[in-house]
């Protein structure tokens, strides 16, 4: 059914609640080449994220994914892990509110190029990576200052990192559209 390629690095974004990350995980399992990672990057702040996270969990038992809880500083994973293995990071949109909603209550408004350089330096050592953002530009609300500050943080971020990935997807109520990569995306899934 899956044909492993040497080197894929593949973008996941869409709605909240579509299957990204069940679908991330078919994706990194496939391209299983070495060890398997889950790179988790929640930091649980409510009752819906303890949920979120458990069902997370959950949903990847027994796949034998090793998880690695990097909710900052995204490169420190490059030390964590065997680079040659398969790697799935959700999320970025967990990454970039932690990175830019600092625990004192300070806000990093840099915080985009912070984790976009990190990014960088990760998916260029590692050789199979699946990475998961949310798609939060739909809407015609308007939104706080801040708030739209941090939606055009992620997109900056979604954008690099889907110049640097071979394969993206956008998952809507769980189908699958192909922005880059769909040849590539076929042969795999």
């Amino acid at each position: 059914m899956y044909e492993v390629i040497e080197r894929l690095r593949v973008f996941i974004s869409g709605g909240c609640k579509n299957g990204k990350s069940y679908h991330a995980q078919r994706l990194a399992k496939a391209q299983r080449m070495g060890l398997l990672y889950y790179v988790a990057t929640m930091k649980a702040v409510d009752a819906e994220d303890v949920a979120r996270i458990a069902r997370h969990r959950k949903e990847r038992d027994g796949w034998n994914f090793n998880t690695i809880e990097q909710p900052v500083n995204i490169e420190k994973i490059l030390t964590k892990c065997d680079c040659g293995g398969s790697f799935l990071l959700d999320s970025l949109t967990a990454l970039l509110a932690n990175e830019m909603f600092l625990a004192n209550g300070a806000v990093n408004m840099k915080a985009s190029g912070k984790i976009t350089d990190g990014l960088t330096q990760v998916i260029s050592e590692i050789k199979n990576i699946v990475i998961v953002s949310d798609y939060i530009y739909g809407d015609a609300v308007t939104y706080t200052p801040l708030t739209e500050a941090y939606r055009k943080s992620l997109a900056h971020i979604d954008c690099a990192v889907a110049q640097m990935c071979d394969v993206v997807l956008e998952i809507s109520y769980s189908s699958v559209t192909a922005h880059k990569g769909g040849a590539v995306y076929e042969t795999i899934y």
